[in-house]
């Protein structure tokens, strides 16, 4: 196994967690959140859905410019459901999988992103991956914390 299977197989198990957790939320507390100026469950699982279509479109064009006039198919949606969002979400999904497979080894350390003109910072290719996988954990481990705060069952996502 290489390191562009080994960054995807993370993807793939950071995301098998996360649905879980997502999924484990019941319908009425989705709009529950912690205070006035958090971000509600659902809030929360559509930032991390839309964050890898917007993560995607960065990394292609090397950097935040790239979401300069950009159409986001997530903005106009209206959430529905956790499942009706995974379900909108599976394309944009699909090609951003397609595209971390076509990434050489040698592209994990040369190719630069930056993001440095929106205050951010300018990292390998490589290293952006694995951020983007870690932003998804973080949020799932917040919505962790509010299904505990709400008193609800957390899933078992240690498997």
């Amino acid at each position: 196994m290489n390191s562009v299977d080994l960054i995807i197989l993370n993807f793939e198990e950071v995301r098998c967690r996360s649905v879980k957790v997502w999924r484990a939320i019941p319908e009425e507390m989705l709009n529950w959140k912690p205070d006035k100026d958090a971000l509600t469950c659902a809030e929360m699982i559509r930032h991390l859905l839309q964050g890898e279509f917007l993560f995607h479109q960065v990394l292609l064009g090397r950097g935040s410019k790239a979401l300069s006039n950009l159409f986001n198919p997530f903005e106009a949606k209206e959430f529905v459901s956790v499942d009706d969002e995974l379900e909108f979400a599976q394309p944009y999904r699909e090609e951003f999988l397609k595209y971390v497979k076509t990434i050489s080894i040698g592209d994990l350390e040369n190719i630069e992103i930056d993001l440095s003109d929106t205050g951010g910072y300018v990292k390998t290719l490589g290293g952006m991956l694995l951020r983007i996988a870690y932003h998804e954990s973080v949020h799932t481990g917040q919505l962790l914390d509010y299904m505990r705060t709400m008193g609800i069952d957390r899933p078992k996502i240690w498997d």
